[in-house]
């Protein structure tokens, strides 16, 4: 605020000079200087308020953040001698001269530089004699915090005469400091400069939140000029609900003083519905004195930025979408599996819902469906997902339900996708849910095995060319998982008929013995790759009803260890109707295994064993093998192991306990021979031979799963069916990841009334001894219809017997499902069947024992040899060889 002395009247003569500088700082400062005092005259006293009676006016000093706060402006008054009579504040802070030491100086002597001083005087004299002057003059400035003492200083001196109250002539100077004024000029030509130059909209709000300045840019994106937006509010530029939020900032901002940075506003630009997005920053605008007079707006467009954004974060989402994808899809060899990991996959993160249809024919195994090239062959949905809904959506035709087969119409954009391996695009129904869908074929090695339709509900952003693309890639990422599992599934089928081929068919049937197994494949029902392995058991009858049990396992899966378990298990049942000990059967399986993966066989790798050994170990088939041979008259098994599991046994009302049978070495490995361990079973005993599945897994180790299978036999004595279902569903076996194979059998003895037995000395009358026993015996168990037969056979191997075998006869007759007729003796030489001539008068034994007989052989024993023959029993049915007959046919 300027302070004029209050001595100082309005002068006489107002014209008496001139002005040097009408329109220089000092006028400038004057007309402010008169706005704010409320138009005051100048030679109004500093301070006076109250009513004016000539003017009506009211008179007060200027409110706190004026012009003055920027301008350093000053008043003194000069008397008629020239000396200072009047020394405002502000003087005192211009030139750092106090009042006391001011009033009565000189201001040419005070402040002028003494090289000035003579033509300052000049110019006093002429400002006494009633000229008005104004100037630059140069002064002395006093130290301070930012300049030294004697510095030189800038003033624009502004002299108007006047005159005292005795009508002495006088001045009254006001003092700008130029170098202020100066310095504040070129701080609002650098904020026009900013203002009106900024690529950014700028607005300038004032305290009722109405725009007072706007920029150019701002006048170019809302139209007009900058001046056609002062006065308007943020509810013309924005909608209600974003103008009012807005608002609430601006309030909050002006009242607290805190800025807003990056503040994100949507609004539209005039004359365009295309929706626009600002970041806008907000700060409040104080005054000089710290009195908030408005807040600064600062805009920028980011409709570009948030649109690139937008794209980035599509594609870092369909990048994320690919990973998860690679991670999820194809953890299973199921079909549906992997179907439905695809839609989980891609609902809700891609599209809203999602089916997935696979052609019929694949699925139960043809290679090439009919109607595959014009997409006509039927389908069937093997998956569907939704994030909106529980059912399928009709957004290309009538409802399909999961499981359901069926086709597209030959026009229709499914049937064209599969026709033409292309993504098409299928619009929605009118006022159905289905905004769009995507139809995509699934292509896994050029060839299409199924179709995707994924689709957005309205509301949902539609389809663009990267969802699309994206669309394509997690098809055909789907499509060679559901293919691979297709053919694998193929080669699993196959395997698993071959191996089943190679087991026993129905429920083995031995005497002496109730047998009862099972056999579970592996499979993918687990979620984890599995394929066929090579496990099989098996139950051959041997001669004397005598049984022999196998169980064994070939390490390996596939069609490799299929094929090789046939084998074996061919070349066991070979080597049991050579009816060789156990221990001799293991080390012929043991020759076979070594010559399966050489092409020269058995010789070929016999060699190969004694050159170094470069063989593939691709090529190596190992196995596990357990062999026992159980007489059901002496209730005796013989036991022989190559690196199976040990055979567990459940005595009546005694706990299970695993046989200690040596394990040797593995089939293929060679060069160990093998153990025999004989045990006596007793009446009702329970035998469980089995394969690793049964006990092992990857959560298991093996001594649990053994330990957890001889605690499950608890109860030997109830069905063998129910003991099999009982020991599956107790142990742990996390079916599907090996085969399982479990052979149970209970000892039943034959009874001693079904045996006959006697010895006979080497003597000819030993033959018809021979057949008397034989009668005997069976009319006691009422077989008359096999006497005259079995008499005749009977007299055969006895008659054999005394002419080509050694030390004492033993003749056996065994009742069981059959009748078997044994002929012991010591000899080592084995009977051999030959073709007699039409001249000679022996030799026909052996045929007619062929002829008469259902079978008939010879098996060496520990002290000689056994020949025997079998007889059907008598049903009504089969109907009996006449001997008379089978004697005529011998000539």
């Amino acid at each position: 605020m300027s302070e004029i002395p209050a001595k100082a009247t309005e002068s006489e003569d107002p014209s008496d000079g001139a002005s040097a500088d009408a329109d220089g700082p000092v006028a400038e400062a004057a007309g402010a200087l008169a706005a704010d005092a409320g138009h005051a005259p100048p030679d109004v006293a500093e301070g006076g308020e109250g009513e004016v009676p000539a003017g009506d006016a009211l008179w007060q000093s200027s409110p706190p953040g004026s012009i003055y706060d920027y301008i350093k402006v000053a008043s003194f008054s000069i008397g008629p001698d020239g000396l200072v009579d009047q020394w405002s504040l502000r003087a005192e802070q211009i030139f750092g001269i106090p009042a006391q030491r001011a009033v009565g100086m000189d201001p040419i002597d005070a402040f002028i530089d003494p090289r000035l001083r003579e033509r300052g005087q000049r110019k006093m004299a002429e400002i006494l004699d009633g000229r008005e002057w104004t100037g630059v003059v140069p002064f002395r400035m006093p130290g301070t915090a930012d300049r030294r003492r004697g510095e030189d200083g800038l003033a624009e001196v502004y002299v108007m005469p006047t005159r005292t109250q005795e009508g002495e002539k006088a001045a009254v100077c006001i003092v700008v400091d130029v170098r202020t004024l100066r310095s504040i000029e070129t701080d609002l030509a650098a904020s026009q400069a900013i203002f009106g130059q900024s690529p950014f909209g700028f607005l300038l709000i004032d305290p009722e939140l109405r725009v007072r300045r706007a920029n150019q840019r701002f006048a170019s994106l809302f139209g007009g000029t900058p001046d056609d937006h002062r006065g308007k509010g943020v509810h013309d530029y924005l909608p209600r609900p974003e103008a009012e939020r807005v608002t609430a900032v601006l309030r909050r901002v002006l009242r607290t003083g805190d800025s807003i940075t990056d503040m994100h506003v949507t609004g539209f630009l005039p004359g365009s519905d295309e929706r626009r997005h600002w970041s806008i920053n907000l700060y409040r605008v104080n005054s000089g004195s710290g009195r908030p007079i408005g807040i600064a707006w600062l805009g920028t467009d980011i409709t570009a930025r948030r649109a690139a954004a937008r794209e980035a974060a599509a594609a870092r989402r369909n990048l994320a979408l690919l990973n998860e994808a690679g991670a999820r899809i194809g953890n299973s060899l199921d079909l549906e599996t992997t179907a439905r990991e695809l839609l989980d996959v891609v609902v809700p993160g891609f599209c809203d819902l999602a089916t997935v249809d696979l052609y019929q024919g694949l699925l139960v195994g043809d290679e090439t469906p009919p109607g595959l090239a014009d997409g006509s062959a039927e389908l069937r949905r093997v998956a569907f997902s939704s994030a909106v809904s529980d059912a399928p959506f009709a957004g290309t035709g009538a409802p399909v339900a999961v499981g359901a087969v069926h086709h597209y119409p030959f026009n229709s954009p499914c049937a064209d996708a599969l026709r033409t391996a292309r993504p098409q695009a299928v619009p929605g129904e009118e006022g159905g849910l289905v905004q769009s869908t995507l139809a995509v074929p699934m292509v896994a090695h050029d060839t299409v095995v199924g179709l995707a339709q994924f689709s957005r509900t309205k509301g949902s952003e539609p389809f663009g060319d990267r969802d699309r693309d994206l669309a394509v890639e997690l098809a055909a990422r789907a499509a060679v998982c559901i293919d691979n599992a297709r053919l694998y599934r193929r080669e699993h089928e196959r395997a698993l008929i071959l191996q089943r081929s190679l087991l026993p068919p129905g429920d083995p049937v031995a005497s002496g013995l109730d047998i009862a197994c099972r056999y579970l494949p592996g499979n993918v029902s687990t979620g984890r790759p599995s394929e066929v392995g090579g496990d099989w058991f098996d139950v051959i009858e041997l001669p004397g009803h005598r049984t022999a049990l196998v169980v064994g396992d070939v390490m390996g899966r596939g069609l490799r260890a299929a094929v090789a378990m046939g084998e074996l298990r061919t070349a066991v049942r070979t080597l049991a109707l050579l009816d060789l000990e156990p221990a001799e059967v293991l080390s012929a399986l043991d020759e076979i295994a070594r010559g399966l993966g050489t092409p020269g066989g058995v010789q070929q790798a016999t060699r190969a064993a004694r050159r170094p050994r470069e063989a593939d170990l691709s090529e190596v088939y190992l196995a596990t093998c357990v062999y026992a041979v159980y007489d059901s008259v002496t209730r005796r098994c013989t036991f022989a192991n190559a690196g199976h599991l040990p055979p567990v046994l459940v005595e009546p009302g005694e706990p299970a306990l695993m046989l200690d049978v040596p394990p040797g070495m593995p089939l293929g490995v060679g060069g160990e021979p093998f153990e025999e361990v004989e045990v006596e079973l007793p009446e009702g005993a329970l035998l469980a031979l089995y394969t690793d599945g049964l006990v092992e897994s990857r959560d298991h180790p093996l001594d649990e799963g053994l330990q957890a299978f001889v605690g499950a036999l608890t109860d030997p004595s109830s069905p063998l069916e129910d003991v099999c279902d009982h020991v599956l569903n107790t142990l742990d076996t996390h079916h599907g990841e090996d085969d399982i194979a479990l052979l149970m059998a209970r000892v039943q003895g034959l009874p001693a009334e079904s045996v006959g037995d006697w010895t006979l000395p080497r003597e000819p009358r030993s033959v018809g001894r021979a057949r008397e026993y034989a009668r005997g015996q069976l009319l006691s168990w009422d077989l008359e219809p096999l006497v005259d037969t079995t008499e005749l056979l009977v007299s055969e191997l006895v008659t054999n017997a005394l002419r080509y075998g050694e030390g004492e006869i033993r003749l056996r007759l065994l009742l069981d499902r059959t009748l078997v007729c044994e002929v012991w003796d010591a000899g080592l030489v084995q009977p051999r069947r030959r073709r007699a001539r039409d001249t000679d008068e022996g030799g026909r034994g052996l045929q007619l024992v062929g002829l008469l007989s259902a079978a008939w052989g010879s098996r060496r024993t520990p002290r000689g040899k056994t020949v025997w023959f079998e007889l059907p029993l008598p049903d009504g049915e089969t109907g009996l060889t006449d001997p008379a007959e089978a004697l005529l046919s011998l000539f």
